[in-house]
């Protein structure tokens, strides 16, 4: 068997201020890549820069299992952090949150992302908003996913795998049909507040954005940005921007509460669904729930991996 490809190394620049609401980062790329990138930056948002002080979280997916790492204390101080930066695990797949406290108590089990197992795999989720009634309106049907914590997030999170299940009875379902079930599971979502998510299944990247309280306190979109960097297009521009990857061919697909460089960011519209897989936009819902479409060009936002 030949040896596994070596890691890559990916650090982006000091991401700007934002107002205090939950962060996420999902990262998404052709070839493993080892985030000593932004526990640090990200950390910051984690109660430097922000007041983000209540929580931090990070799933490292490894095929169909992950590694998940999680505290209810100020990432910006954690000495797990700093170890992880030095000697975190590399992943094609990375779902991460910062929280600041708006439902439950500041414990572990109300800190993202959460994780539950569906079809023989881990899926993670890590929301931003308020979810205002979402768990009095929408009660969960059965007994196979309960909340651990008191989150409307968590409980979200739930709802999601109800819809979903019935899909992984056969075994892995095609991307279709599992946008289909993420949209109609967003746009209902979004009815309670703001809804603001990433979602994987060890396979696929699912991102929604939604509004978010921007830095003049009013709730409005985007609240989420998308990023896919080519790096043997353009090492220089990337390396100019602060994301440093190693090696050829790497590609890899950013998403951000807020731009975590000065490169070409697009904001997610209110509504508007991103499919990634290893670090290309595999699928794409619209906002306003039209059908979904494939991959988009190559010349814009990065073409299916092969």
């Amino acid at each position: 068997m030949p040896p596994a490809p070596a890691p890559d190394s990916l650090a982006p620049s000091l991401p700007r201020e934002s107002p205090t609401v939950c962060e996420l980062l999902g990262l998404s790329a052709r070839r493993p890549t080892r985030l000593t990138f932004s526990l640090a930056r990200f950390a910051a948002h984690g109660g430097r820069l922000d007041q983000h002080g209540d929580g931090w979280g990070v799933a490292f997916f490894d095929g169909p299992d992950l590694r998940l790492y999680r505290e209810p204390a100020p990432a910006a101080k954690s000495p797990l952090v700093q170890f992880l930066e030095r000697c975190g695990p590399a992943s094609e797949l990375v779902v991460s949150h910062i929280r600041r406290a708006t439902r439950g108590a500041v414990a572990l089990c109300n800190t993202h992302p959460f994780v539950r197992e569906l079809g023989g795999r881990l899926h993670a989720f890590a929301h931003n908003g308020a979810l205002e009634g979402l768990r009095e309106r929408r009660p969960l049907a059965g007994h196979r996913f309960r909340p651990v914590g008191d989150t409307d997030s968590e409980h979200a999170f739930c709802l999601l795998l109800e819809a979903l299940a019935p899909l992984w009875d056969g075994g892995s379902p095609p991307l279709a049909a599992r946008l289909a079930r993420v949209a109609a599971f967003a746009r209902e979502l979004r009815t309670f507040g703001p809804a603001n998510f990433l979602y994987a299944d060890g396979e696929f990247l699912f991102a929604h954005g939604d509004r978010r309280r921007q830095r003049d306190g009013v709730i409005r979109p985007p609240g989420l940005w998308a990023l896919v960097r080519c790096c043997r297009e353009a090492p220089d521009r990337t390396e100019a921007a602060g994301l440093r990857v190693e090696g050829d061919a790497q590609q890899v697909a950013l998403l951000a509460s807020v731009p975590l460089s000065d490169e070409d960011w697009r904001p997610l519209a209110e509504g508007e669904i991103l499919v990634l897989e290893r670090g290309a936009i595999v699928g794409r819902r619209p906002a306003g729930g039209a059908a979904p479409t494939g991959s988009v060009p190559p010349s814009s936002e990065g073409g299916r991996p092969s």
